[in-house]
């Protein structure tokens, strides 16, 4: 065996084994020698490479060889056994590697995947959940928070369990619980997408993540109740119209006199304003878009509005160039009128409850605010015409200037509107 080589002239030689059959030394022309195994099998000569001869010791060759022969008497072809063991091993190694896979890896992932199919609000609902802290504001000289996400970020999917996410949302809930529970939400959205995906399918399993026990620590939501009162709307009206920014002061009325929703009317374009039919078209987030009567104190505010470039609610400070931010404002507004705090969808929630005063049927309050309708009759037989809603609607805005102190315009003022496009 050790002087064991290929001939000259020749590709290769082979030297067998008496006492192990099947067992052989291959020595090549290029000096290398290899053990390796040799029978037939169903009509086939089936060669196996064993290792080489410097690396296997006689008797550990001669023991794979009374292994391989064992195979093939049983009815397996020695490569693909051999084949099988390579797969077993790339599996694992995938596994392996699958394992490390952390919240913060797949969360790019899966916005990536799913924006598609969500609105702007939506996806960047996603980004705040996420949030790094320390990062510099756009608008302030303080810098950011971290998100709810944020503590889970570098937590393994293998590692996710009941506990983890109950301890999470146990933190989490003690200071921004409805925060908290939104995070929840989008936390069990992205991990079942996960579980749909053969990249990440088996990281985390949904069912006993999200248990009984982890969804009885989620926070409840709870109906919101701030609403501006009847009596209230005289000094809400005068604060707002004292507001030194006339867009800003138009803006907070329209929602109040439309119950739309902020980020629709923010959203609000110059074409979306028809003057012929007296019609204001809303991006909502139900149907896609949707038609609401143009009041006549809605039409005065839009006609006294400067046209900067094709948002109605512009700002010439703000990067996206119209109003992204008028919570702050608003709120400031009603500490120096001495009102109680009510949000920018308190207002929208005002306009539901102020037009219980004139007798407006719901069905047409839910269309004006883009409620999906709440029964089969609304959802299948009631398509009300845009006139019918602006009789109820122009009813509403009149009861509501009236309770404010403020006269009704006698006209849409259109052309005061179609100067300004």
């Amino acid at each position: 065996m050790d002087t064991f080589r290929c001939p000259d002239g020749k590709s290769g030689a082979y030297l067998w084994d008496a006492r192990t059959p099947g067992l052989g030394i291959r020595a090549r022309s290029n000096g290398s020698r290899h053990y390796l195994f040799q029978t037939r099998m169903q009509r086939e000569t089936v060669r196996v490479t064993i290792g080489r001869v410097e690396s296997w010791s006689l008797d550990d060759a001669q023991a794979e060889a009374r292994r391989l022969r064992v195979l093939v008497d049983s009815g397996v072809h020695p490569k693909e056994e051999q084949q099988a063991h390579l797969e077993q091993r790339e599996s694992q190694r995938q596994e392996a590697a699958r394992a490390t896979v952390t919240l913060a890896d797949v969360w790019p992932v899966y916005i990536a995947a799913r924006q598609a199919n969500w609105s702007e609000s939506h996806r960047l609902d996603h980004d705040k959940m996420m949030q790094a802290p320390g990062q510099p504001r756009r608008r302030s000289h303080k810098t950011t928070t971290a998100g709810p996400l944020y503590e889970l970020s570098a937590a393994r999917l293998v590692d996710l369990d009941a506990s983890r996410i109950t301890a999470w949302i146990e933190q989490e809930k003690a200071h921004r619980p409805t925060v908290a529970a939104r995070a929840y939400r989008l936390l069990r959205a992205c991990l079942v997408w996960c579980d749909e995906q053969p990249a990440f399918r088996g990281l985390v399993d949904v069912p006993r993540v999200f248990s009984s026990t982890v969804r009885r620590a989620v926070p409840k939501p709870r109906a919101k109740s701030d609403v501006l009162q009847r009596e209230q709307l005289a000094p809400w009206f005068a604060a707002v119209r004292t507001i030194d920014n006339p867009v800003m002061a138009a803006y907070l009325q329209a929602l109040l006199l439309t119950g739309a929703r902020p980020s629709e009317m923010a959203r609000l374009k110059w074409p979306d304003l028809d003057l012929r039919w007296n019609s204001v078209t809303l991006r909502d987030k139900v149907e896609g878009d949707r038609d609401i009567p143009l009041t006549p104190y809605l039409s005065q505010l839009f006609g006294w509005l400067p046209r900067r470039n094709e948002w109605v609610f512009s700002s010439p400070t703000a990067e996206s160039g119209r109003l992204t931010d008028a919570n702050h404002r608003h709120t400031r507004t009603l500490q120096a009128a001495g009102l109680p705090h009510v949000t920018l969808h308190g207002l929208r929630r005002s306009f539901g409850t102020l037009s219980e005063w004139v007798e407006c049927p719901v069905g047409v309050v839910a269309q004006i605010q883009g409620h999906k309708p709440s029964a089969l009759a609304e959802k299948h037989y009631r398509q009300r015409p845009l006139d019918l809603l602006r009789m109820w609607h122009v009813r509403i805005e009149a009861w509501v200037l009236d309770q404010a102190g403020l006269g009704q315009p006698k006209s849409l003022n259109a052309k005061r509107l179609e100067a300004a496009q």
